[in-house]
């Protein structure tokens, strides 16, 4: 019974204005059955999978709707009692519910099967059943499908076919299609049927393997790979073996892109090849889980594309699991074919985690290096430190025979083979040099230097830097001798330069003070000598005595420090260097002029002389010490110019009083005179003196005494 009150309405909401005019129907009148007149829906669920909803009403009545045109597909009583709540399983497009009374659960669903042949032979609704069954893929329209497309044909309406074919789900969808299209003739300004035929099926969603394949043929013919490309793009297109193989000679990308999509990955890896990609084929077997024979392809690389075989072989060797390929047999095929540098490159990589198990492979890469006449790229791999499990004694061979000193010799621990090697050390970077002594144990540094040093003059500055950074450890006692064996007098002094100013050493200040004085350094020397604490006083005197020095002022330090005035003097007299007693009196130690006066005196020297080096002293000389002096020696009278002179200058002192007294008294330069009118002479010094010259004499000086002298007097 078809009650105007009983309608389906469908409407679709919340559609985007931008995608078109939302879906609508007009109202459909429900068939309700005549038993159940006043029946009336209690619930509507949607099955969003196939877009079919499923009413039910209050009496227990099931309908089946097509959302698409409104039209009911089914409709039975499957319960005598309501089912009074429903739900959806999206997965599935079922729908459970719940009976009131007895608390059954019921679960709808579509019978795919049968749908279709229902709506044929039950519905009679041929147009129904070919809607649906080409939107949901069902079987049971197939006759109708091919009656349609035969009118259809038949009648020269291409379009409305070609839309019915893209309906038909897979019931048309054949290369008997493909043929049937490809078989009508094209009208003049229309396109070709069976591109119309492909356009329909690409609107409407994604081609076949077959459909794709026959599409691709007439499009690459045209060169218009760039459809293929946005067809890819779009997944419009079945990617398969096949379409890649159409592809591969038009464009390697896409056919590469479409073996990737349909997992040929035979033919996928002989694409990276031909384009070149070997870096890539490892991570992707490896990712797909595919096994191949990498040991052939190799090979025949090697001789077509020896970069490519690198590549391939990088990657093989890196391959997350651990290496896919033998890295000794490798290395070895490269080396066959005289490739040093791929060789090189590959065992980096594949030596990268600095393995010890790898201490050959090791050993090779430096090797064919070294002798294949590329000894820069085996320095640049020792310098960078990534390998240390090498043969170093073999290497270091290899390095000293490549003329590479440096390398060879941080390879060798033998002193004799390192001796070897520095035989050429005026070719190795001096601070290198001076860094390696710090390797070496005090015995091999010292024999090292030693052999350096009889090599000649070319080495002396780089065992100077040596012997001023390793004083220390070294000693100053054995870097000493080695100097001096080696007659390097002038490195000796550079060296004990650089650390006498620190050295509480006397060898150390003792051979700096010697090598000085030996490359005429005498101001050095003389410093030292007349600032240095450290120095043993005897044996630096006795060697300037012997060294007979032009100039004698480091000697005049030291005597006049250490109180060797007599030997000084003695040695300045005997050796004609008169001017520097001046010197010594004058400018050094005045307060010493006794000292060494009464030492000329003893030498004899010449009267005229002395008196000079007093009178350049003056006052500076101390006046009893020296009167003292030259009483012992009766030689006071030689002082009568200096004694005046200082009387003249003013001076008081009553030594210089008494002394010129004496000198008058001997000489009777009218004695009485300067006894009664001279006022800083001291009485009882002069009154005793007078006694056994002139008694009267005497009187006069006692009675200047003022009573101070009164005994002496009587």
């Amino acid at each position: 019974v078809e009650d105007p009150s009983h309608k389906l309405f469908v409407m679709e909401v919340g559609r985007d204005p931008s995608k078109g005019a939302p879906h609508r129907l007009p109202p459909t009148v429900i068939p309700v059955p005549a038993e159940a007149a006043q029946d009336f829906p209690v619930s509507m669920v949607v099955d969003a999978k196939d877009d079919v909803a499923f009413l039910l009403s209050k009496m227990g009545f099931v309908y089946m709707f097509d959302i698409h045109s409104g039209k009911t597909m089914f409709r039975t009583r499957i319960t005598q009692e309501t089912v009074f709540v429903t739900c959806a399983q999206s997965s599935t497009g079922a729908v459970f519910g719940i009976t009131v009374r007895s608390g059954r659960v019921l679960r709808i669903s579509l019978n795919g099967d049968n749908l279709v042949p229902y709506i044929v032979n039950t519905l009679r609704d041929n147009e129904l059943a070919i809607k649906v069954a080409g939107r949901l893929g069902l079987p049971g329209a197939e006759h109708l499908y091919t009656q349609e497309f035969e009118r259809l044909i038949g009648a020269g309406q291409v379009k409305e076919a070609a839309a019915l074919v893209a309906g038909s789900g897979a019931a048309l969808r054949t290369p008997q299609t493909i043929a049937r299209f490809q078989q009508i003739p094209a009208q003049p300004g229309a396109p070709q049927p069976v591109f119309q035929y492909f356009s329909t099926l690409l609107e409407n969603g994604k081609l076949n393997e077959q459909e794709s394949i026959e599409l691709a043929k007439p499009v690459l013919q045209q060169g218009r790979p760039q459809l293929m490309e946005k067809w890819l793009k779009d997944d419009k297109l079945h990617c398969s073996e096949a379409l890649g193989d159409l592809i591969m000679p038009h464009d390697t990308a896409m056919a590469l892109s479409v073996y990737l999509r349909s997992e040929c990955h035979t033919k996928a890896i002989q694409c990276f090849v031909q384009r070149g990609e070997y870096d890539k084929i490892v991570p992707y077997s490896t990712s797909v889980g595919y096994s191949m024979d990498y040991s052939s392809m190799l090979s025949q690389l090697l001789f077509n594309n020896p970069q490519g075989a690198l590549d391939l072989a990088k990657g093989l060797v890196s391959a997350e699991g651990g290496p896919l390929i033998d890295i000794q047999a490798t290395a070895e095929a490269f080396l066959s074919s005289n490739r040093v540098q791929e060789t090189t490159a590959f065992l980096l990589e594949a030596l990268k985690d600095n393995k010890e198990e790898h201490a050959y492979l090791q050993t090779k890469l430096l090797e064919i290096n070294l002798i294949g006449g590329a000894p820069q790229v085996a320095d640049a791999i020792m310098q960078n430190g990534i390998l240390t499990h090498y043969d170093r004694a073999h290497v270091g061979k290899l390095c000293e025979r490549a003329g590479m000193w440096q390398r060879a010799a941080e390879h060798y621990t033998d002193i004799n083979d390192i001796k070897r090697v520095f035989k050429n050390s005026h070719q190795m970077n001096p601070e290198f040099v001076v860094t390696y002594f710090g390797k070496l144990n005090r015995e091999q540094s010292i024999a090292l230097l030693k052999d350096m040093m009889s090599r000649g003059p070319s080495n002396m500055q780089v065992c100077v830097e040596v012997a001023k950074k390793y004083h220390e450890e070294l000693g100053s006692e054995e870097l000493v001798k080695v100097f001096e064996n080696a007659k390097a007098t002038e490195g000796l002094y550079y060296y004990l330069g650089a650390v006498v100013n620190f050295s509480e050493d006397p060898v150390v200040h003792f051979k700096y003070i010697q090598s000085a004085c030996m490359l005429g350094q005498f101001k050095e020397a003389e410093r030292v000598c007349r600032d240095s604490n450290i120095y043993n006083p005897d044996e630096v005197k006795a060697y300037l005595k012997n060294a007979k020095l032009p100039d004698p002022r480091p000697l005049i330090h030291v005597c006049d420090r250490f109180d060797f005035v007599d030997e000084l003097t003695e040695y300045l007299y005997l050796n004609s260097l008169l001017q520097y007693v001046e010197v010594y009196v004058t400018k050094v130690s005045p307060t010493k002029t006794p000292q060494v006066v009464g030492k000329l005196f003893d030498l004899g020297a010449n009267e005229d002389f002395t008196k000079r080096i007093l009178m350049a002293v003056g006052t500076a000389c101390p006046v009893e010490e020296m009167v003292e002096i030259a009483e012992t020696r009766n030689r006071l009278r030689m002082l009568q110019p200096w004694l005046e002179a200082r009387v003249a200058t003013g001076s008081t002192e009553p030594g210089t009083h008494n002394a010129l007294g004496k000198i008058y008294i001997q000489l009777n330069k009218d004695p009485k005179a300067f006894l009664t009118n001279n006022m800083f002479y001291e009485p009882k010094v002069l009154g005793p003196f007078c006694e056994s010259l002139d008694p009267s004499l005497a009187f006069v000086a006692y009675k200047k005494g003022a009573g101070e002298c009164d005994d002496e007097l009587i």
